[in-house]
């Protein structure tokens, strides 16, 4: 073999070499965290705030698109959501989402967000004090942008997705990317199980210097159960989220996290339990609605509280207030506006359909009741060649009528309860 013929030879195995070589450097290069793109969990909605951010199991919170994409199934209007936060030493959070029906059982939501603080005094290294407030500033912020989808694959069983990008100002430029999946599953009527696969497809960050962080993916659980309370005029809702099942976390809130390190669910399922959230929610039938609940089950110090009021249909305020037993309280606002509600009347309801009218969710159902009503009981149907009766028995006055069917027609709402039209 010829050296020329050789160097041809080896020409595609060397860059093959060289491939892989530059694959291994930059998988060694990756540094694993806690955390990465940690400002995707940061709770933007008022109403999930309020029941101890346990969003998860909160449907009808479009504002909550990024733990909860599921809900996206049940949408049967376009809404525009909007929420503003303020935190400790001048911090700001401002979120806004629109989520858009595609048809019957799947919808699309699209979020943007910035989380940061502006106007941060600073002096360079050597510089001397300077006198008064003649400051140089800088402004440190995380831009998130999501596209989240949810449809229905069963009568029962919701799925979604969702695809989060960061873009980090700090002392350095970064961006950051994850992807999760979820799906919810309906036990009882009024009773849901939800899962959600956070980072399935890793959660990276990639920053100005070259340097890769990455976390491993995280698996959450999350239920909801609502209950008629028809002597209140209203139903009580109960929502829980757990911790994560994969890896341990901190569980403490003072930021003590070298001594307290939470288990997993199989090393110390109280301690696991210890480290969920959940609330409490009674919404009336006249739209109000007052919430409570905890944000780590760890301590009373993390509760939460908030009311929401739904005017005319087509808009929602919500109200959080967040307590935390070392950083200052926060208190939370959103507005949800939907555009159709606004210029046209509610589209009509199937027959085969449950709706919520608060959360607007919408349910497949089999309807076997309006079957029997439409095929005739064989024992009671008139034989054939016989001539109905022209002259049938009626029902004597004040006759005990509560086994007729009224005017009202009674729906099961899955988080919501029960409520009727006439």
């Amino acid at each position: 073999m010829t050296l020329k013929s050789f160097a041809a030879f080896s020409r595609p195995r060397l860059w093959c070499a060289i491939l892989l070589f530059g694959m291994g450097v930059q998988v060694f290069a990756m540094d694993r965290v806690s955390g990465a793109n940690a400002t995707l969990d940061t709770e933007p909605g008022a109403r999930s705030a309020a029941l101890g951010s346990a969003t998860m199991a909160v449907d009808g919170d479009y504002l909550g698109l990024v733990s909860n994409p599921y809900q996206l199934s049940n949408i049967r209007y376009g809404w525009a959501s909007f929420s503003h936060t303020a935190y400790f030493e001048d911090t700001q959070y401002d979120f806004a989402s629109a989520a858009l029906p595609l048809g019957e059982g799947q919808g699309l939501g699209i979020s943007f967000a910035r989380f940061g603080a502006d106007d941060i005094p600073y002096i360079r290294e050597g510089e001397p004090i300077p006198e008064g407030s003649d400051y140089n500033t800088l402004s440190y912020a995380d831009w998130m942008f999501s596209v989240t989808f949810g449809r229905r694959i069963l009568p029962r069983l919701d799925i979604g997705v969702g695809f989060h990008g960061l873009y980090r100002e700090m002392d350095q430029t970064g961006w950051g990317f994850r992807g999760d999946a979820g799906l919810r599953y309906r036990v009882l009527d009024q009773f849901y199980l939800s899962g959600l696969l956070k980072g399935w497809t890793s959660s990276a960050t990639t920053w100005e210097s070259g340097e890769v962080e990455y976390s491993s993916p995280e698996f959450y659980l999350a239920a909801s159960y609502s209950l008629p309370v028809s002597y209140l005029y209203g139903t009580l809702g109960l929502y829980w989220q757990s911790a994560g099942l994969f890896h341990h976390e901190a569980r403490s809130l003072d930021f003590d996290t070298d001594e307290d390190s939470g288990g997993r669910l199989w090393d110390d399922p109280v301690d696991w339990l210890s480290g969920g959230r959940g609330g409490v929610e009674f919404t009336f039938d006249f739209g109000l609605s007052l919430r409570a609940g905890l944000s780590s089950f760890t301590t009373f110090q993390s509760v939460t509280a908030g009311a929401g009021l739904v005017i005319a249909k087509f808009l929602r305020v919500n109200y959080a207030f967040e307590s935390h037993p070392v950083l200052s309280p926060v208190h939370r606002v959103s507005v949800s506006i939907s555009p159709y509600l606004f210029s046209h009347p509610e589209k009509p309801t199937p027959v085969e359909h449950r709706v919520d009218p608060v959360r607007e969710t919408v349910e497949q159902d089999v309807s076997v009741e309006a079957e029997e009503k439409s095929s005739p009981d064989p024992e009671t149907a008139a034989p054939e060649g016989t001539v109905p009766d022209e002259n049938p028995v009626q029902p004597e006055e004040g006759a005990d009528e509560s086994k007729e069917s009224s005017d009202e027609v009674l729906y099961n709402a899955p988080a919501g309860g029960v409520y009727w039209e006439e």
